[in-house]
């Protein structure tokens, strides 16, 4: 069986990793109707200010948009409606236990499709202070500078 690392991403929250340590990810099924699933696999998905809660026993996706499908006419929803997450309740219960004594963030990650049913990757974050956003870009400019130098020497 595919690892959730190898299956290719319908959208990705690129600002998620800029914002937070990222320290564990969790995978969970999204609780979608029809014409959402279509829209998601045109890849019609946005992360980008998503955030998860938790609320009465069940993990809710806020914020995540999925833009109304083209060819949905009356079945649409609405694009930001809050979405149920589907976990174990145990995995649901150490999540929420975690961020109210830690006081970390469920932030979701990914959109992936495995066995043909949609799944969002929710990471378990910290949040990045400034000082550590700009070591995270020195390292990663000190690695390109290293491998273009690389490349021309060889």
């Amino acid at each position: 069986m595919a690892k959730a690392n190898d299956l290719p991403r319908v959208a990705q929250n690129k600002k998620a990793y800029h914002d937070y340590f990222v320290i564990e990810t969790y995978e969970a099924g999204i609780e979608l109707f029809g014409t959402e699933v279509k829209s998601i696999r045109k890849g019609k998905v946005n992360l980008k200010d998503a955030w998860c809660s938790i609320e009465g026993g069940e993990i809710f996706v806020n914020g995540m948009h999925i833009s109304p499908y083209d060819h949905g006419n009356i079945f649409n929803r609405d694009p930001m409606r809050v979405k149920r997450l589907l976990m174990h309740k145990r995995e649901i219960n150490r999540l929420f236990g975690v961020t109210k004594q830690q006081g970390l963030t469920l932030i979701p990650l990914s959109v992936y499709f495995l066995n043909g049913r949609a799944k969002l990757e929710v990471g378990l974050c910290k949040g990045k202070k400034n000082y550590d956003k700009r070591e995270a870009e020195a390292k990663r400019d000190a690695r390109r500078d290293i491998e273009r130098e690389m490349r021309s020497r060889g």
